[in-house]
């Protein structure tokens, strides 16, 4: 009997557990550490892999009280964390916490279609009510103190309506509010007399291609106007942070989806984001300079002030109901815990997410780091490079912070590692001037000292013949087949016009000489595709594909001598396959002579002078190409006319060389397959 009354008591226990779980997860829906999602992010090669997970989804909220949403379009979240949200559907705007519980219904039979809504810090509530083509102001209680309508200055358009979706109030009352279809920007309204028309800011620019302004150029005026208008895009959403900064984003913009306006409305993001969505939705900031955007599938963006990607994550819901996906998203916020709110209107709830301990940590490294606080910030930056070593942008902020210390060969380091170039650059200039200041002085001292000795000696030698063996030496060593060849190189690089009659009429062409610039060629041309100095560096650190590049070469000779012996045979010319590999090849030298020294600038060079290396480099392409033309021309003994038109038909036959070789290679792989296939089935059917 005992035993019946414990084990009815524990019953009884498990049951009232139950009762409170399930009365408590009526407003919320709690979920476990499993997400659904993964979190991307991009390393300093710009490439796009995966990384902890930033943000956990917590919880879902699908009503406040007893009161669900309909088609919910809009929502603000205040310091305290209160919650409003702008119900759509029932034409109301609904005050509520976080747990889910109801505090407030405001503009219930006043307003129409509340589309966007923002609390100030006075607790005043502006909503964009569409329909009712107004923007009204409401207290705490519900009781309306302000109403604006369209402005009645002829600068807002006679012919526009004024249709209010999203809202953002600045400190001093100003309201910029995003208009549907209005396509010359932000609406900004000040609340003196009743509502004063400012003017429009942030507006979008509307794109043009060359091939529309051709076609405006040739159509009739009829013509063009049954084209399509090339009207700027209306701004989607809006955002304003604690420094009056607005924040905007416009799907079909690209990368300046996303816009970071100062006062005067200049976007202070330079040069846009390099990774956006095609359809952002939503826009806020958060407590560390950093800003979020979603997109209307679900997807979340997180990004530093300058517009870096710091995180993506979420996705769409593909209809398996799971918490953190979401299917038409038309708001995020932020709260004071950094907790994400995402507002799905077509699944009527909030999606709560919270950070990481990696996030949590990034996001302090961020406050510390914009507080001036650089050595405090580099303690949680290691934390999270213990976490992921990986995390480029932890590296960049790491060597930010050494900067900053004056450590620079530690900044150089760790800019090294996040691939930050302008980091590299900036801690590098540092360096050299550094080495430049302690240096200076015995440098100039050993370049005088290196002169003067050149001057005794060619003195000397002058007067007295000391170095008569050693030039003689070397005239015999230069008389050698060989070694004329190589040298003679030089005089046609100098003398293309008399250097191709040597090669055509004197016996210059050879096989030995042209492969050993050719041989040199592919060292170099290795040498400064992996060596070079970093900021020069177009390939990725530890990659090494040499044999790949050397037969790449090679291969490109070959086909470039045969098609065009086989062109200038067709079209009378006197070069033979000899002669032609000859000149192509001695027309590498200025490369082969001059790339040295662009390879010693890469290493001394920084950003801003990195103009002198690609110059130089321009220069010895445009010789390497004038002595081919030369080549071609005076070699085969063409005119200029017949030289175009020989180096036209020679890149034509190459290309047409390049697509048999690789139908070739497609039907041969297909082949190969076969085979395969075939003797996989006798040894399935026999074995």
């Amino acid at each position: 009997m005992k035993k019946n009354k414990n084990l009815f008591k524990i019953v009884s226990v498990l049951l009232l557990a139950f009762v409170i779980t399930l009365s408590t997860g009526l407003n919320s829906v709690s979920v476990s550490a499993n997400t659904p999602y993964r979190t991307y992010t991009n390393d300093g090669y710009g490439r796009t892999m995966e990384t902890q997970t930033a943000y956990l989804a917590q919880k879902t909220l699908i009503k406040f009280g007893n009161e669900f949403m309909s088609n919910p379009s809009d929502m603000y979240i205040t310091s305290d964390g209160t919650i409003y949200v702008a119900d759509t559907g029932h034409g109301r705007i609904l005050v509520g916490t976080a747990d889910g519980k109801l505090l407030n219904i405001i503009g219930k039979g006043k307003l129409k279609t509340p589309m966007g809504v923002f609390v100030t810090s006075d607790k005043k509530i502006y909503v964009a009510d569409k329909d009712g083509k107004a923007v009204f102001v409401f207290d705490q209680n519900g009781k309306v103190l302000n109403k604006y309508t369209k402005p009645d200055s002829p600068l807002y358009g006679e012919g526009l309506d004024f249709l209010p979706q999203k809202i953002v109030v600045n400190d001093a009352g100003v309201m910029y509010i995003v208009c549907q279809s209005n396509t010359n920007g932000i609406v900004e309204i000040s609340p003196e007399e009743g509502g004063t028309f400012l003017g429009y800011f942030g507006t979008n620019y509307a794109s043009v291609s060359l091939q529309t302004i051709i076609y405006r150029a040739i159509l009739t005026d009829e013509q063009r106007a049954k084209m399509v208008s090339n009207m700027p895009s209306t701004p989607d959403n809006l955002s304003i942070d604690t420094k009056g900064l607005i924040y905007t984003v416009t799907r079909g913009d690209e990368n300046m989806s996303l816009k970071r306006l100062n006062i005067a409305g200049t976007n202070l993001i330079k040069g846009g984001v390099s990774d956006y969505d095609e359809s952002p939705a939503a826009v806020t900031t958060g407590n560390h300079d950093n800003i979020y955007v979603a997109s209307s599938q679900g997807y979340i963006y997180e990004y530093n002030k300058q517009g870096e990607l710091l995180y993506v994550f979420g996705g769409t819901d593909d209809g398996t109901q799971r918490v953190g996906l979401s299917t038409q998203v038309t708001s995020i916020q932020v709260d004071s815990k950094d907790n994400i709110y995402v507002l799905d209107s077509d699944k009527k709830q909030i999606q709560v997410y919270e950070p990481s301990e990696f996030t949590q940590l990034l996001h302090k490294a961020l406050y510390l780091y914009s507080k001036g606080h650089y050595t405090e910030s580099k303690k949680p930056l290691q934390q999270v490079l213990q976490m992921n070593s990986m995390f480029d942008y932890a590296n960049k902020a790491m060597g930010r912070a050494y900067f900053q210390e004056e450590n620079y060969d530690m900044a150089l380091k760790y800019a090294r590692l996040a691939k930050d170039y302008e980091g590299y650059s900036d801690a590098f200039w540092e360096i050299r001037n550094e080495w430049l200041k302690d240096n200076i002085v015995e440098a100039l001292v050993i370049i005088v000292a290196l002169w003067a000795a050149f001057k005794i000696v060619k003195s000397l030698d002058k007067k007295k013949g000391i170095l008569a063996k050693p030039k003689a030496a070397i005239a015999n060593f230069k008389q050698k087949t060989f070694v004329a060849n190589v040298c003679y190189s030089k005089y046609f690089m100098k003398h293309p016009i008399d250097g191709s009659y040597g090669i055509a009429r004197e016996g210059r062409a050879s096989w030995s000489a042209p492969s050993f610039i050719l041989l040199v060629f592919m060292i170099e041309y290795v040498i400064n595709k992996y060596l070079c100095g970093f900021l020069q560096k177009t390939v990725r650190e530890g990659r090494y594909e040499i044999f790949s590049d050397i037969g790449k070469i090679v291969i490109v000779m070959a086909a470039i001598t045969l098609c065009n012996y086989l062109v200038c045979t067709i079209n009378e010319g006197e070069g033979t396959i000899k002669k032609i590999y000859t000149y192509f090849c001695y027309s590498l030298l200025p490369y082969v002579v001059y790339i040295p020294f662009s390879f010693i600038l890469t290493h001394i060079l920084t950003t801003n002078e990195q103009f002198l290396i690609t110059l130089l480099q321009y220069v010895i392409y445009g010789w390497v190409i004038v002595l081919v033309i030369l080549g071609i021309k005076e070699v085969n003994n063409y005119t200029a006319k017949e030289t175009a038109k020989v180096i036209c038909i020679t890149i034509f036959t190459i290309l047409i060389m390049a697509l048999l070789i690789f139908i070739i290679y497609v039907l041969w792989a297909q082949v190969f397959e076969f085979i395969s296939a075939v003797f996989g089935e006798v040894v399935y059917r026999f074995g």
